[in-house]
């Protein structure tokens, strides 16, 4: 998305919000810090309406109709509708309505067969989207509760945690290490640091990048906790003042091309026959006879009952697809869904099973120690932001280890949450009798903030030969398919009230914890069967290339070459051709990146399926010929997608492809 000044005046929308001080802010705005009441909060949505953007609310049934009747075969057959009343109604003698009649039966069946299809389909599409319906936590009636985005009114106060989405513009109360990605808005992938207080004069507003305490709908928490107060919802939002110039139109399929292009050549050939048709016979025969039978020559080269055909054959199609767990969306992806030879697909959760398993706890010689495990624990179960797959697998491999003890045992004193520039997440902790900071994140971040070793209880400075073995160790982990996070500690704890990044250094390295998502034991045969029919399967991942190695190899995708996204960035789209002839396996890709590997082989004459689920797809799968995604995915994605899955599997994913 751009932002474009002459469309949005920033200073307009947000000056007075964004600069005044907080107390004035509230005052000048009557903000209840309490949150509204329940009462008022139905009020002002009675008065404005629901917090939803024009542009992405569900289409109403009279447009899937308009778009079912005006196809290019229907509107062909419609044209010569009209000029046979003129020529069999207000031109003949007597008139005769049955060609009229027999065309109108034609373009209503086949207007019906396609409308129904893809009203029905996108329908089911929208109550799947309603079970997994995001929600925001508010304050209301004094109290936090959990209510749907679409609730969310203009003066409501929003508690934010990592992984929350905004569901509003709002400006900043109450910030803790608080950084928001909107890259979904200005395209910078690195997160933002938000604050309570702006740091700038109004004068000084020139972009939505410089306000430092408003979030905007749309964007989503990286780290840190924040109270915020709403001060624009739906249309009024940044996200719906540009939302009329986003370009969301996807690509033509090579069966859509197919339609118009014959579509086309018989609009070409009409206009062409009739009025040679015609002058060859009006020397002959009356005007009318002669207009008439030129008429007559333009409806005899009109496959009349193509449409009817279309339609019926696409609608039994996404039919019989349903069964198959497969929801199509739009009727004319069928044919461009049987017809892909190239799937492209992330490799967690369809290549392996999505489901994060702690497998090693070892020390810095690589020996296992329930020490590393321990501490990795208190740091997975104390923090407070939004807990992932890995710390779900370390709190669950903790307790089956009987570490349910520590729960009691130790206190949250306060966090450093994780950010994507730190890459690493602190907690600190009290047994009541001395203060722990304990940290894991990524290999080489950790190793950058510690000066001293831990085997065993002895600690030892940390030297070259050291960090040189812990790297093997590590890369090793990598070539086994698991992902590595470093864990250390310190307990020469400061007595402050509020910790922050700069007490993460001088730490003391405990070890290693290693994670396993296996690979789908489904996943090899499955790509067996789609390169046997013809579809080549490519993996473009973010993930790293040891991990993406190990994984590929074991379902069978070659992996001898694999290209590193920094590696594309320099080559033009012709050198990224080249590369992608021989390449299968893309790793450490940004979103953009993705899109663009899948526009270059869409450019290059291939029938291109993206399989994706998240935020950051949406690119791709706008870029594909099929975008493929699942029932669990986020909105956008489901949005931009042409067929649905029920289940995130490359079998399911074969059998639609098979059924076509």
């Amino acid at each position: 998305m751009t932002n474009s000044k002459e469309e949005v005046n920033i200073v307009n929308l947000y000056g007075k919000e964004s600069t005044l001080k907080k107390e004035e802010f509230i005052k000048t705005f009557n903000i209840q810090e309490n949150g509204l009441s329940t009462d008022e909060a139905n009020n002002r949505i009675a008065k404005y309406g629901l917090n939803e953007v024009k542009q992405s609310k569900p289409k109403k049934w009279y447009n899937y109709f308009l778009s079912s009747l005006f196809s290019p075969f229907n509107s062909i057959l419609m044209g010569i509708a009209i000029i046979l009343i003129y020529t069999d109604v207000i031109l003949a003698e007597i008139p005769s309505y049955a060609n009229i009649i027999v065309i109108g039966i034609l373009v209503i069946s086949s207007t019906l067969l396609e409308f129904f299809e893809e009203y029905n389909s996108n329908k089911a599409a929208e109550k799947l989207k309603e079970l997994v319906a995001t929600t925001t936590t508010v304050i209301r009636d004094g109290k936090e509760i959990k209510i749907p985005i679409n609730k969310v009114v203009k003066g409501d106060i929003i508690i934010l945690s990592a992984g929350s989405l905004i569901p509003a513009d709002v400006r900043v109360l109450e910030a803790k290490d608080l950084y928001i990605g909107q890259s979904s808005l200005t395209g910078e992938s690195d997160a933002v640091k938000k604050n309570v207080e702006a740091g700038y004069e109004i004068s000084e507003l020139d972009s939505i990048s410089d306000l430092d305490n408003i979030c905007f709908m749309g964007t989503n928490v990286i780290s840190g906790t924040a109270k915020c107060a709403v001060i624009k919802t739906a249309d009024d939002t940044y996200f719906g003042k540009v939302a009329h110039t986003l370009t969301n139109s996807k690509a033509k399929s090579a069966f859509q091309k197919g339609i118009e292009s014959i579509s086309k050549l018989l609009m070409r050939f009409m206009i062409i026959l009739i009025p040679i048709v015609f002058i060859l016979n009006v020397s002959k025969h009356s005007i009318v006879t002669a207009f008439t039978f030129a008429v007559a020559i333009a409806i005899c080269i009109t496959p009349l009952l193509l449409p009817v055909i279309l339609s019926s054959s696409l609608s039994k199609g996404a039919i019989r697809m349903s069964k198959k767990k497969t929801i199509v969306k739009k009727l004319d992806s069928i044919q461009s869904f049987g017809s892909i030879n190239i799937l492209c697909t992330d490799k967690t959760g369809t290549l392996t099973e999505d489901k994060i398993v702690l497998e090693k706890y070892l020390d810095i010689h690589g020996e296992e120690d329930f020490r590393v495990l321990k501490h990795a624990f208190l740091n997975s179960y104390f923090q407070t932001g939004l807990r992932g797959n890995i710390d779900e697998a370390v709190v669950s491999r903790a307790l089956q280890n009987g570490m349910q003890e520590y729960v009691d045992k130790y206190k949250l004193v306060d966090e450093i949450p994780f950010d994507f520039s730190r890459r690493r997440l602190s907690v600190i902790v009290t047994d009541g009798t001395k203060k722990q900071l304990i940290t894991k994140g990524a290999v080489e971040e950790i190793l950058n903030i510690c000066t001293m070793v831990d085997y065993q209880g002895t600690i030892s400075p940390i030297t070259k030969q050291i960090i040189d073995n812990i790297k093997q160790i590590s890369n090793n982990l990598n070539k086994d398919g698991m992902r590595v996070i470093a864990v250390c500690q310190k307990n020469d704890i400061v007595d402050v009230e509020n910790f922050s990044i700069e007490d993460e250094k001088n730490m003391v390295l405990l070890g290693f914890i290693g994670f396993l998502d296996p690979p789908k034991e489904s996943a090899k045969v499955a790509i067996e069967k789609l390169n046997a029919s013809g579809i080549r399967v490519m993996v473009l991942t973010g993930d790293n290339l040891e991990v993406t190695k190990c994984i590929c190899k074991k379902v069978g995708i070659n992996s001898n070459v694999i290209v590193e996204g920094k590696e594309i960035e320099k080559l033009s789209d012709s050198g990224l051709l080249r590369l992608l002839k021989k390449c299968n396996i893309f790793v450490k890709l940004s979103p953009i990146q993705k899109a663009r590997i899948v526009r270059v082989l869409h450019q290059s004459n291939n029938v291109v399926g993206y399989m994706g689920d998240g935020i950051n797809d949406a690119p791709s799968l706008m870029n594909s010929d099929v975008g493929i995604s699942v029932d669990t995915a986020v909105d956008i994605a489901k949005e931009s997608a042409d067929i649905i899955l029920l289940e995130k599997d490359l079998n399911v994913l074969l059998d639609g492809v098979t059924e076509r």
